[in-house]
């Protein structure tokens, strides 16, 4: 029977002697939906994931699939396979063979297998590729195949550990598309693992950053993107200016902040703030501008810097310029832009839309 939530852990953690991977984490997947875990390397993603699966045992807490507790089972018991960032296939058996093989395990008739297997080959792309050996695949086809070994199961959670780590950038970029449409196809809950922005927001219905064995938080892919509630996850994700300084002055719907190059007036956003209190202040770079003159007007911010250089990048085009306490800004625009040019060391602001400050206090 189908649960609202396919995968919940409660106080998880997990403790590797003396060393702590993972401290105190509870969260839910809705069942049915793409949950992502992005973090840097050695955060904990990994740990959960495994937890999760059965591979290990925690050492506090409780891990509930499909509404059952799961936290004591072996991962044959329960309703998830694991994709991991290696192939795993076995290297002396054809695709349609590594395939098959859980539900040859099963014994399960060889019509029925047959008809799974061409099934399974047929929506992740393989099909006719039968008798083709792991090692006359590229490695997207291996991914491909290992896939349809975890989906031909049809169990009720799909857990992805770094699926796509060891493919080239435009492969990853075209297989986090094709996962995403088989995610929508079967219709199953995938739990995947990366430490890939982009591929993160490509494929996820909700993210859950992991970093140093805590969540630090939870969102769709757009909030977290725009409007995240903490300083390491803006400066994790995307391309985010954050400029460090307290608060002068608490206004109903703005705050003024002191920075060290200047003032600046932020959206207070709903936030309890004071007076003195230690905040960061996050612009994207795609939101700032480049200007020889400071703006007029409450509409706009500003802070002095000097220009450093500009790199092209094709789409898209880095402004790269320094404060006076040596911060590097980065503002981005669309192709080479058409606004003001600047020699190396010339002085200049940066502004952004006062709109588009964010205001941070974790």
């Amino acid at each position: 029977m189908m649960t609202e939530y396919s995968v919940e852990v409660e106080n998880l953690g997990k403790d590797f002697g003396p060393v702590r991977a993972l401290n105190t984490v509870s969260f839910q997947v809705r069942s049915g939906s793409y949950f992502v875990l992005l973090g840097p390397s050695g955060g904990g993603k990994t740990t959960i994931l495994r937890l999760i699966g059965g591979f290990e045992r925690p050492s506090r807490g409780h891990v509930r699939l499909m509404g059952q507790d799961v936290t004591g089972l072996p991962p044959n018991k329960r309703g998830s396979t694991m994709v991991f960032q290696n192939y795993a296939l076995f290297p002396h058996m054809n695709v349609e063979r590594n395939v098959g093989y859980g539900l040859k395990l099963r014994r399960l008739p060889k019509q029925e297998i047959r008809e799974r297997m061409e099934a399974m080959l047929e929506m992740v792309g393989l099909a006719g590729l039968n008798r083709r050996m792991p090692n006359e695949l590229s490695g997207g086809q291996q991914q491909r195949v290992q896939l349809a070994r975890s989906l031909v199961l049809g169990t009720d959670i799909l857990l992805l550990d770094e699926p796509l780590a060891s493919l080239d950038a435009k492969l990853r970029k075209e297989m986090c598309l094709e996962l995403k449409h088989i995610q929508e196809r079967v219709g199953i809950t995938f739990l995947h693992v990366t430490h890939n922005q982009e591929e993160a927001m490509t494929i996820a219905d909700r993210i859950a950053v992991i970093a140093d064995g805590d969540l630090i938080e939870e969102a769709a892919p757009r909030e977290i993107y725009e409007t995240p509630q903490t300083s390491f996850t803006a400066g994790f994700i995307g391309e985010n200016n954050l400029f460090r300084g307290r608060i002068e002055k608490v206004e109903a719907d703005h705050v003024t902040a002191v920075l060290s190059a200047g003032k600046v007036r932020v959206p207070r956003r709903g936030l309890e703030v004071s007076e003195e209190q230690e905040v960061t202040v996050s612009i994207r770079s795609e939101l700032l501008t480049l200007t020889a003159s400071p703006p007029e007007g409450d509409g706009n911010q500003s802070l002095p810097a000097e220009f450093v250089e500009q790199v092209f990048l094709g789409l898209t085009t880095n402004y790269l310029a320094k404060l006076e306490d040596g911060q590097q800004v980065l503002a981005r625009g669309i192709g080479e832009g058409e606004g003001e040019s600047f020699a190396p060391g010339a002085p200049l602001h940066i502004v952004w839309e006062t709109k588009d400050g964010l205001l941070l206090v974790k």
